[in-house]
């Protein structure tokens, strides 16, 4: 296709935040690629903060970093497990990035003395990112996902973007699906239309009217209910999507496909019909919702109280659990708990695996410690990822390299034994955002370890988020007490993967695994680490 006869969808949400307008972009991403069409997916978020880089996870969620360094909304992790595409920075628009940009032209002389504005400059700004995302024209169909609800003030001017650029390419290039809330009145046993209709209503004053309404629901809605919403919000009742409660995200596409969702989508944009191929989601599914086995797993974070934090390693337990035949029950503890508990065995006496995932900060970092050193002693399977890593050689060398008192001048900058230190090339950067080591960074893979049977392969290429590494000066003493070197980044001379060959699985790295596990395409390390915890499990058997 011709850059003009490039396709877009434009998906907003009403009544409350939280509905999943990433999963349901995500999922009619995955229903238009099975059809053939080359398909990306971008996010506008409202907020003012450049990237969700030094939002806390604790109320922003995780943070996913693309391949390019770009840190993002926790969004774009749905997108890429959905449709298996590397996004980049340009996928990833805050309100923000868009006022620095106007400012920064502004400050330039860029708009010849004009007084700037809401409309046209900072909505030509946005207009200009919509197309910039398919600049090479790589892709049939972008679809544009709005963070936040209709009526939220900070997002007036992306849905007047989004008014004006329909205008301008025309309603056979452009089509907005509106995500909407159908609540179910548990003492009157009634299902309530109105907050759509209010909804759709705010969204009709801004001059947007919706082609296609994803209705959120516990409940199936009656012919009644779908030809009502329709009447109301000047639909056609074909248009009314039950976007009911699933028992996987991952069966989202099929749902919306037993409704003809890709049919309509692709005849409202006048796309020709192709072949379609759902097989593939249809087994996944199966192998999620019905496994043979299933293994408990103990994540041991200090974000734990909002589960987002952890969102990419929850998928990626699920795609590995697919690859296993087996479920994968995640146990959520605290950090602190460990360092408060009596006897921190028995937080782990009914589990078949531990995983430390990254984080900042020292708080319970000393429950984190004791945890792994829990797990390598009663060979228990262990994970650790990035701080997972950091802890894991804190714990090491304190207990097995005799290096007492053993820190991380993240934690300890007077500690004797700083066996985890920051970057060199960090040590003169004083801004938060944007200025870690960020992104993928290539590896090389040590013949003859776990880590080399894993990925079968003697390189990697994985995604990063730190400042601290392996500090080398004490790699030889840790190395002659036990530790294996899996991976390094020969050019860094940095440490990517330590592992035990005393131990059944203890596998930790700097970088972060869970950024690259797809749907049918589970993380190596992932997968052979639930495969790890079923034969922990089944030890004595």
């Amino acid at each position: 296709m011709t850059e003009k006869e490039t396709k877009h969808i434009f998906v907003t949400g009403g009544v409350i935040s939280g509905l999943g307008k990433g999963i349901a972009c995500a999922s009619i991403g995955y229903l238009l690629k099975s059809w053939g069409f080359k398909v990306t997916i971008q996010k506008f978020d409202p907020y003012i903060n450049i990237d969700p880089g030094t939002m806390s996870p604790c109320q922003h969620g995780e943070v996913f970093v693309l391949d390019d360094g770009a840190e993002t909304d926790l969004d774009l992790g749905h997108y890429e497990r959905f449709i298996d595409v590397d996004m980049s920075a340009d996928n990833n628009t805050t309100t923000g990035q868009v006022y620095n940009e106007v400012i920064g032209r502004e400050r330039r002389g860029d708009y010849l003395g004009a007084t700037v504005q809401i409309i046209p400059h900072v909505t030509d700004e946005i207009k200009r990112r919509i197309v910039k995302i398919n600049r090479d024209r790589l892709f049939d169909i972008v679809i544009t996902e709005v963070g936040g609800t209709v009526g939220d003030i900070e997002g007036l001017p992306f849905l007047e973007a989004i008014r004006q650029f329909r205008l301008e390419k025309g309603h056979e290039n452009c089509i907005n699906i509106h995500l909407t809330l159908v609540p179910y009145i548990e003492t009157s046993g009634e299902i309530k239309t109105k907050p759509t209709q209010h909804s759709v209503m705010r969204l009709r004053e801004i001059g947007i009217q919706p082609d296609i309404l994803l209705c959120r629901t516990k409940y199936n809605l009656s012919e009644d209910i779908r030809k009502k919403i329709a009447l109301f919000c000047n639909v056609s009742p074909n248009a009314v999507i039950e976007a009911i409660d699933a028992g996987t995200i991952y069966e989202i596409p099929l749902i919306y496909h037993k409704q003809k969702l890709d049919h309509l989508i692709m005849k409202l944009l006048r796309l020709p019909l192709k072949k379609s191929n759902y097989e593939q989601l249809e087994k996944f599914v199966d192998r999620i919702k019905n496994p043979s086995n299933e293994v408990d797993i103990c994540i041991c974070g200090k974000y734990t109280q909002l589960h987002d934090a952890y969102k990419s390693i929850i998928e990626s337990f699920i795609h590995a659990g697919a690859d296993n035949d087996t479920h994968v029950n995640i146990k959520w503890v605290e950090s602190e708990e460990f360092s408060n508990c009596d006897d921190p065995e028995e937080l782990l006496d009914d589990v078949e695996g531990l995983l430390i995932p990254g984080g900042f900060g020292d708080r319970g970092i000393e429950g984190k410690i004791l945890a792994i050193r829990t797990a390598r002693e009663k060979k228990i399977p262990f994970f650790g990822i990035c701080l997972g890593l950091q802890c894991a050689v804190i714990e090491f060398a304190r207990n097995v390299c005799g290096l007492k008192d053993a820190n991380s001048t993240e934690f300890d900058d007077s500690t004797p034994y700083p066996v985890i230190d920051l970057m060199e090339e960090q040590k003169c950067i004083l801004e938060k955002g944007g200025t870690m080591r960020l992104g993928a960074y290539s590896g090389e893979i040590s013949d003859g370890t776990k880590a080399h049977k894993i990925y079968g392969r003697n390189k990697l290429s994985e995604r990063h988020r730190h400042r601290y590494e392996v500090n080398n000066l004490y790699l030889e003493k840790l190395v002659d007490s036990g530790i294996v070197v899996g991976a390094v980044h020969k050019k860094l001379c940095l440490v990517e993967m330590v592992e035990l060959s005393d131990h059944p699985w203890f596998v930790a790295c700097q970088f972060h695994p869970e950024l690259k596990s797809r749907i049918g395409k589970a993380h190596p390390l992932f997968s052979d680490f639930v495969r790890a915890a079923l034969e922990y499990k089944h030890r004595d058997s």
